[in-house]
């Protein structure tokens, strides 16, 4: 399956939250998509409610479904608490970092200055959104990328003390990962234990 490029609202709508980022649409029209979106009084089972919270973890984070189970097994194999572990593998990649330093107002804007060579990791260009970002690493704008108007207008008026493990530099426009995000600290309305429950079955 490819990466969603359709209608954001569409999917925040099926999920009944701002995955994205706000949304007027959503504001007025808070119920699923469709002809029925608005009558439909389905109950959903133990299967279809563990399987709709990985969907929202995977559109959230902009995740395909085989590096989503990679990371799943990935976190599975490391030491701590299976649905805390995955959320911080998920937190960790380049484009979600940088979509948390400001730089970029989207993970989809993040991913795509990652992949067009806008973001150096230590100094050296990393064009990998999936790449893990470790403590102490610093991600930063490319010299020549930092008057870019996108760069700046999402920096602008960005609170930077809002993530405790990221530590940001307004000078050299650089942030450091300070530390692994503790799970109260990350803010998406994720229940990792079901998607846990899910992969178990």
């Amino acid at each position: 399956m490819a990466r969603y490029t359709g209608p954001k609202t569409r999917i925040a709508r099926k999920f009944g939250e701002a995955i994205f980022g706000p949304d007027k649409v959503l504001s007025k029209k808070n119920y699923p998509p469709g002809q029925h979106g608005n009558n439909r009084k389905k109950k959903t089972s133990e299967y279809g409610i563990q399987l709709r919270e990985k969907q929202k973890a995977k559109y959230t984070y902009g995740v395909l479904e085989k590096q989503f189970r990679n990371l799943f097994e990935k976190a599975s194999r490391t030491k701590g608490i299976k649905g805390e572990v995955l959320l911080q593998f998920l937190e960790a990649r380049l484009d979600n970092v940088v979509f948390r330093l400001g730089i970029a107002n989207t993970r989809a804007a993040a991913r795509q200055l990652v992949s067009h060579r806008h973001i150096v990791v230590n100094g050296a260009v990393v064009n990998i959104p999936s790449y893990s970002v470790k403590p102490g690493d610093v991600v930063g704008v490319r010299e020549k990328s930092k008057s870019l108007e996108v760069i700046s207008n999402s920096l602008s008026g960005f609170n930077h003390s809002k993530y405790p493990w990221l530590e940001w530099d307004a000078t050299s426009k650089t942030g450091k990962f300070l530390h692994v995000p503790d799970r109260a600290d990350i803010p998406e309305n994720i229940k990792e234990q079901l998607i846990v429950e899910l992969y178990s079955k």
